[in-house]
């Protein structure tokens, strides 16, 4: 008997649609790119408990004939190419004749349509690859396909997909991208019942992206415009000062197909790459017109990836385009930095840094501080603050003679755990520094220290971020936080305001107090004490896309992510300038945590170089 064997057709569909269907937002981009295909003008998505349980679409394109809807759930059926040539100049979005057969494959698919002229239209219902006769039924015109219990039947499959609210926000993204590539028609998207995201579908792309972010991302747009023989190029981007920490809010469209470019990624950071921070990324949404024989697009399951003919040339044209978009007119790049606008709410160079939190304008009077409280230094002489720089020495003082008392002559902290200080020759675990004496900074980024025999360098981010992060942790119920005078009315994609809703309790206890005040805006009231008024929306934007990066996690985890984004960004930066107090203030308070050697984020804080490290450097040995 043979060993080989041919499989049957349940296992070559489930096996397909393991390439086809990967989560339940693949199941609705297959959906609405086919209905887009038949022509639609309006397209509703539903979903239920993340796309685990319910996804449906509705279009209001061409419809299909009885025989039509039957032969559609056959594989390999298709009416958009009918030979191999087809394939050098696809004008469709779909053409392999993949998607249906093996969405109801591993679901409960139920698809209802009718054409134009027909009293009646066609139900047909496939249960795990089972397909049911087809029935007459009332419908308007049109096409719904409704999806429920992805993966009913294959275990193997549904375990590995993430919590409902991560695959619901994949299916909000695909969506949102769908709705800025096709501008031209109105998409409505409902999450459990509630209408998240509302497109006009008046044609204008400019209008599609208001309605996804928001009239505060609109009014930081920049048109976008290339043309070369056969290639356009046209879209928005937003100013350097208007940013995100994740590329997902950047949309490439190549003749109408939603795609991932790497190359065009990559040409947009580069074009930007003097003005941003080095975490920042551009909203980008651009449009690529090319002859369809200049790309493959048959080269991934999911035709998200395409093979352009002359890549390098599509490169440099992306980078020409956002450089003449960012570029004011007869301005050199490298001096745009210069003329860009500060982002709203924080201070630019010639504004003196915030006050401090005492002196602030509050609603309430603002919760007593942490002991121990390490105020904010100023960020070099040209922002020096005077009453800054007087509070920061007198916590200094402070500090200083309540160790003394607390703990003499600077023992060994109680219950320190004995973790190594890093060492150039060393790897032995060894006690903590019992007293570093600052000597100075370098690069305004490293304090330098001693004690009786060994020279310290510390990273002055890293070792304040260990210190907030403690304190903060420390806080069992609610960080402490500052009312704001003027409160911020903040825009966010769909998704990022459905996990803002759903983890509103876990952001009110790190100190940050807000309302929804639109569908998919909020109100900020409160931000935590030690966060920079003019920071408190990038705080909160970073603390978001971590989020959403994140898979399965505890309340605990969770915590423990915002509360160390939250430290990184209250924490004294590099480039800030410390005189020898605050730096012994630092030194100080490092000494006191639990774990002084590594930040939140497990970067060291401390490296030790020993005589012996010092001898061997100077070849003395």
């Amino acid at each position: 008997m043979s060993a080989i064997h041919v499989l049957d057709t349940a296992t070559v569909n489930k096996i397909a649609a393991g390439e086809v269907v990967e989560r339940p937002a693949s199941v609705i981009k297959e959906l609405i790119e086919n209905a887009l295909d038949a022509g639609a003008r309006h397209i509703e998505v539903e979903i239920m408990a993340g796309g685990t349980s319910l996804m449906r679409v509705t279009d209001d394109g061409c419809g299909m004939s009885r025989e039509d809807a039957a032969m559609a759930l056959e594989r390999h059926a298709t009416s958009k190419i009918s030979a191999a040539e087809d394939l050098l100049d696809i004008g469709t979005l779909g053409f392999r004749g993949e998607a249906l057969p093996t969405i109801a494959s591993v679901s409960r698919f139920s698809l209802v349509t009718r054409r134009a002229g027909e009293e009646l239209g066609t139900k047909m219902t496939v249960t795990g690859g089972e397909k049911a006769p087809a029935e007459d039924t009332g419908c308007r015109l049109g096409t719904t396909i409704k999806v429920e219990d992805l993966f009913f039947n294959t275990p193997a499959r549904k375990k590995f997909m993430k919590t409902v609210h991560t695959e619901g926000s994949h299916i909000s993204d695909g969506v949102t991208k769908q709705a800025l590539a096709n501008p031209d028609v109105a998409f409505h998207f409902i999450n459990n019942g509630k209408p998240v995201l509302s497109t006009p579908g008046s044609g204008g792309l400019k209008t599609a992206i208001r309605s996804v972010y928001g009239g505060a991302v609109e009014d930081s747009l920049l048109p976008l415009s290339f043309s070369d023989e056969d290639l356009t190029i046209e879209g928005f981007l937003t100013k350097p000062s208007m940013v995100r920490s994740s590329r997902s809010w950047q949309t490439f469209i190549v003749n109408g197909r939603l795609i991932e470019s790497p190359a065009i990624a990559r040409a947009v950071e580069n074009a930007y790459r003097s003005l941003l921070p080095k975490t920042g990324f551009p909203l980008a949404v651009i449009r690529f017109t090319v002859p369809p024989r200049s790309v493959d697009i048959n080269v991934h399951p999911r035709k998200t990836e395409i093979k352009f003919e002359d890549e390098g040339r599509i490169f440099k044209a992306v980078y020409k385009a956002v450089v003449d978009a960012i570029r004011p007119a007869g301005q050199r790049l490298e001096d745009v930095a210069a003329v860009v606008p500060a982002a709203a709410g924080r201070p630019g160079p010639a504004e003196p840094l915030p006050l401090p939190m005492e002196d602030r304008a509050v609603s309430t009077p603002p919760p007593p501080a942490a002991p121990h409280a390490l105020p904010r230094p100023a960020t070099g002489n040209a922002y020096a603050a005077p009453r800054e720089m007087a509070r920061f020495a007198a916590a200094q003082t402070a500090i200083r003679e309540e160790k003394s008392a607390a703990y003499g002559p600077l023992p060994p902290a109680a219950g320190q755990i004995a973790e190594p200080v890093a060492s150039f020759g060393d790897e032995a675990a060894v006690d903590p520094p019992l007293a570093m004496v600052p000597i100075g900074q370098v690069g305004r980024c490293y304090i330098v220290a001693q004690d009786e025999d060994t020279l310290y360098l510390v990273d002055q981010h890293a070792a304040h971020e260990r210190i907030l992060y403690d304190r903060f942790a420390a806080m069992a119920d609610e960080i402490p936080s500052q009312q704001l005078l003027v409160h911020l009315l903040l825009d966010f994609s769909p998704a990022e305001a459905d996990l803002l809703e759903s983890r509103r309790d876990l952001f009110f206890s790190l100190g940050f107090d807000m309302e929804a005040s639109g569908p998919a805006q909020i109100r900020l009231k409160s931000v935590p004490a030690d966060i920079p008024v003019g920071e408190a929306e990038d705080v909160l934007r970073e603390i978001l896309a971590a989020l959403a990066d994140k898979h399965d996690l505890s309340a605990s985890e969770i915590r423990h992510a915002c509360i160390a984004m939250t430290a990184c960004k209250a924490a004294i930066k590099r480039g800030d300038e410390l005189n020898l107090r605050q730096m012994q203030i630092v030194l100080d308070e490092l000494r006191t945590t639990a774990r002084p050697y590594t930040c939140p984020h497990g970067r060291p804080t401390i490296l030790r170089f020993t005589s012996d490290d010092l001898a061997k450097l100077f070849k003395r040995t």
